[in-house]
């Protein structure tokens, strides 16, 4: 099968998607596919014309952030009828989306820590000096909070802000990435992740970086943070947080592969935090840790993420 593997990109996850795309090459390769691996440095319409050909078979989606994450890729995919991996248009555009998707969480029953939303000016030469009220911050349980973009993946522009003075250069990271900013309340407690594989929960992840918020630097890093898997739980919380993953995998329409990120509060309450629909594959990557816990190799994963894709058996019954 001829398979196109999507990835680099021109956002702020590019080493990351670049990373992910040579190892998912690898393992197409090795299984036996012809691979054509195609950065998107460029993007837009015109560009995925040229590059996508038209024998191709399949396109596994290894872009993150922009257009492979939220809608755009698919949505030019699905109207060119070519294959491709993960979740679809609408999917991925709503869990981009962190507002959208925590009101979705909210309407199904699934608890997703407290938020608001800033509107930064368009014109970024504005000066803005966002604050929070009194009902703003009672409604947050007060400081710490997260303050981060609306759109963004890999914790980039994500700040914890620990009080007043701290806000403004938090907003202003954050602005860089987009207008719209998510402050959260931030849940004290422990960091966990359940990975969902065409519709199946593989065993809870704790994560546990080394000197305190998990970041960029201690997601990519090897050796930055520790990881639990399966987590050390309770039996009950580690089968509710499955049950919450599923859920919320649900809630958004997701398929194929996706991560879903919760934050255990210490009276062991999960809070939802995001469904990522095009997550991380590369060496120190989750969801291929989470794979290995039931036996599964990267290549398997692999393999398994291409033969569920349920735009590839459509194809292959025209």
């Amino acid at each position: 099968m001829k398979v196109v593997v999507v990835m680099g990109g021109n956002t702020t996850e590019r080493d990351v998607s670049l990373r992910t795309g040579a190892g998912v090459g690898r393992a197409l390769q090795a299984l036996g596919h012809e691979v054509l691996s195609v950065d998107t440095k460029d993007g837009g319409v015109e560009f995925y014309l040229r590059a996508i050909p038209d024998d191709t078979d399949l396109v596994f989606i290894a872009l993150h952030g922009g257009d492979g994450e939220n809608g755009t890729l698919q949505a030019f995919l699905d109207m060119a009828r070519i294959p491709y991996t993960g979740s679809g248009m609408l999917a991925s555009a709503v869990a981009m989306d962190k507002a959208m998707s925590k009101r979705i969480f909210a309407q199904e029953g699934i608890a997703t820590p407290a938020w608001g939303e800033w509107w930064a000016p368009e014109d970024s030469t504005t000066k803005w000096r966002p604050g929070l009220n009194d009902a703003d911050l009672k409604h947050l349980g007060g400081y710490p909070i997260i303050v981060k973009p609306n759109d963004q993946g890999s914790t980039f522009g994500v700040t914890r802000v620990n009080g007043p003075d701290e806000i403004s250069a938090a907003a202003e990271t954050a602005r860089r990435y987009g207008r719209l900013i998510l402050v959260e309340r931030f849940i004290e407690g422990r960091e966990v992740t359940v990975t969902i594989l065409n519709g199946r929960a593989l065993p809870v992840i704790e994560i546990i970086p080394e000197g305190g918020f998990y970041d960029y630097e201690h997601k990519y890093t090897a050796g930055a943070s520790r990881y639990e898997c399966p987590a050390a739980l309770p039996q009950e919380l580690s089968e509710k947080l499955l049950a919450l993953g599923l859920k919320a995998y649900r809630s958004l329409r997701c398929r194929g592969v996706a991560r879903v990120d919760f934050r255990v509060a210490t009276d062991g309450s999960p809070y939802c935090l995001e469904v990522n629909t095009v997550p991380g594959m590369t060496e120190t990557s989750l969801v291929p840790k989470a794979a290995a816990a039931v036996g599964m190799s990267y290549e398997e994963l692999v393999r398994d993420i291409v033969d569920a894709s349920p735009a590839r058996r459509a194809r292959a019954t025209r």
